[in-house]
């Protein structure tokens, strides 16, 4: 079974895409903020990080430069959850390493997509 992470301060977000991703058949795990997301990647590295952009502690652009560097955190397919929409915010993401994008809100459909084009739906 794959393993998800959703990084999100909203618990609205988490439990929307938590219920969308049991049923792609993913197991799910959940932190509220990117140091907690980091935390649970040092003892348990995901195939895939649901990533806000926008939180308190750490934002979505400095987990990801973070997670990077860290040993393995080149395995994961970050998948960006984000109101940001602009051509410079996407640009930035993927630069941090992340491997798609996906605008809040999304259904089930449109995450469904996003996973195909990194490899795990």
């Amino acid at each position: 079974m794959k393993s998800c992470l959703i990084v999100d301060d909203s618990r609205v977000i988490r439990k929307v895409s938590r219920h969308i991703l049991e049923t792609l058949g993913f197991s799910v795990e959940e932190a509220e903020n990117g140091q907690q997301g980091l935390d649970h990647c040092d003892s348990t590295m995901p195939d895939v990080i649901l990533l806000d952009w926008n939180m308190p502690v750490m934002t979505g652009i400095e987990f990801i430069s973070k997670l990077r560097q860290r040993e393995g955190g080149d395995k994961p397919k970050v998948v960006f959850c984000t109101t940001e929409n602009d051509v410079a915010h996407i640009r930035e993401a993927i630069s941090a390493g992340a491997d798609e994008y996906v605008m809040k809100p999304f259904d089930h459909e449109t995450l469904q997509i996003k996973l195909q084009l990194v490899g795990m739906a």
